[in-house]
């Protein structure tokens, strides 16, 4: 009995270990990581031949998969800062709504660029905008932050083009048109009740977070302050232009129906300039005219912004990379058999079984598109002999996939690193706004089940 759970024991002895060591003894979170994920490779019993092997591998995957995409994204960010854009639009924000319904203009302005970009572009490219209005108001980062965040999580785990959705519908045959349709119809309320009403009890459950003050000079600058800033009409488009690539490119699969590889000299070329590196570079080298020589910076200027830009970036690559090298260890060790093995053959209802077998191998390995993909296994079965409707099955692996944020996923020290948080923060803000976010998003498709 106990070798058939042992691979979950394993799991929470290292996370036990990891906290010890962030928590207790104030170790950097790379070095805790990587000591982390070795112990918990000893724990699961794998060969010791392997384990810096497989450390090496999901480490290399996981920075090959983000350097390139974070490292130009806090590059644009910052000439766009830098360049008086995000003044301009910040400004034009608190004309149009108003410092009372602030809030309500970021979680509407990231629900949108959410819907084409993935989480950490969104978050990366959002950062100096939400930062920026929180300075120019005088009031705590977190409260503009968090719901800019709340909603590029959403439009992660419900709305296709994002890879878990888009998928997990391949895989269930699920009619992605009506998982785009139904997705929307659940991530609309979810977003106004997480990022709207929700979050105003976290300045009661994690005070201190909202009380700190942080550096925020690597991202938001004053430089243009005295200089005329740009239009808001250009500062949207340059912010935009990546998502604008990203979603041309989607339309074009979606609408030519060849979403695994392109079949014409047009496709190849949208397909190329839509990839997200490629798109992020083009923007980059656009907004270098737009926010920097179009602004008469010169390009010693331009350069030292996108230098100080890596800067804060930096030891967060490190520890996505160390987080990339955890999720390996679960992987190879097993862990995800073992929750598949717990759940196979049961017969819990085809929604609420997704829903909790995604979560649970969220909250082991961390990755919310593993835990999506890998659902997907569990429940097939199930779906032979029902009626189901196979979208809303789809959109309840995505809610599964994103609850309880913790120490072994990336966004998790995104979040931390970018907000200045302490790790029980972050556990007690974005660990618990994950978990909302997925449990809502459960109820809504329940009662959309009992509808359509």
């Amino acid at each position: 009995m106990l070798g058939e759970i042992w691979p979950i024991i394993s799991v929470c002895l290292g996370i036990i270990v990891l906290l010890i060591l962030i928590i207790k003894f104030k170790i950097n979170a790379f070095i805790s990581l990587i000591i982390t994920s070795i112990a918990t490779g000893v724990f699961l019993g794998m060969d010791l031949n392997k384990i810096i092997g497989t450390v090496e591998k999901g480490m290399g995957h996981t920075l090959g998969s983000v350097a390139i995409i974070f490292g130009l994204g806090a590059m644009l960010g910052k000439l766009i800062a830098d360049g008086g854009g995000a003044n301009r639009i910040a400004d034009t924000l608190i004309d149009k709504f108003g410092e009372k319904y602030i809030k309500w203009a970021m979680i509407v302005a990231s629900f949108i660029i959410g819907i084409a970009l993935f989480f950490e572009v969104g978050l990366v490219l959002l950062i100096p905008l939400a930062f920026t209005i929180s300075k120019r108001l005088g009031i705590s980062h977190m409260k503009i932050g968090i719901p800019m965040a709340i909603a590029l999580s959403v439009t992660h785990g419900f709305l296709p083009p994002h890879p878990g959705p888009v998928v997990i519908a391949n895989e269930l045959n699920a009619n992605l048109g009506q998982v785009l349709m139904y997705g929307i119809i659940i991530a609309v309320p979810v977003v106004v009740i997480v990022g709207g009403f929700f979050i105003k009890f976290l300045p009661k459950i994690a005070p201190t977070a909202f009380e700190k003050e942080i550096d925020m000079s690597n991202i938001v600058a004053d430089k243009s302050m005295n200089k005329e800033m740009p239009k808001f009409s250009i500062s949207v488009f340059t912010a935009l232009l990546p998502v604008i690539l990203m979603l041309f490119a989607t339309i074009v699969q979606m609408i030519t129906g060849h979403q695994e590889e392109a079949t014409n000299h047009f496709e190849s070329v949208v397909y190329f300039i839509g990839n997200a590196p490629v798109a992020m570079l083009i923007s980059l080298v656009f907004a270098m005219y737009t926010m920097g020589i179009a602004r008469n910076r010169n390009m010693n200027e331009i350069m030292d912004s996108a230098a100080e830009a890596i800067i804060p970036i930096g030891m967060m690559i490190l520890i996505l990379g160390a987080g990339g090298a955890f999720k390996e260890i679960l992987i190879d060790g097993g862990v995800g058999k073992t929750i598949e093995h717990m759940f196979t053959g049961t017969v819990m209802s085809p929604i609420i079984l997704a829903w909790l077998v995604s979560a649970l191998l969220r909250i082991a390995q961390g990755s919310a598109t593993v835990a999506a993909i890998s659902t997907t296994g569990i429940v097939l079965p199930l779906l032979q002999a029902s009626d189901t409707n196979l979208a809303l099955v789809t959109l309840a692996i995505g809610a599964g996939s994103i609850i309880f944020s913790h120490v072994n996923d990336t966004g998790f020290w995104i979040f931390k690193e970018y907000f200045g948080l302490t790790v029980k923060e972050t556990f007690l803000t974005w660990s618990l706004l994950e978990t909302a976010i997925s449990v809502f998003g459960l109820v809504f498709i329940l009662i959309l089940n009992l509808i359509v």
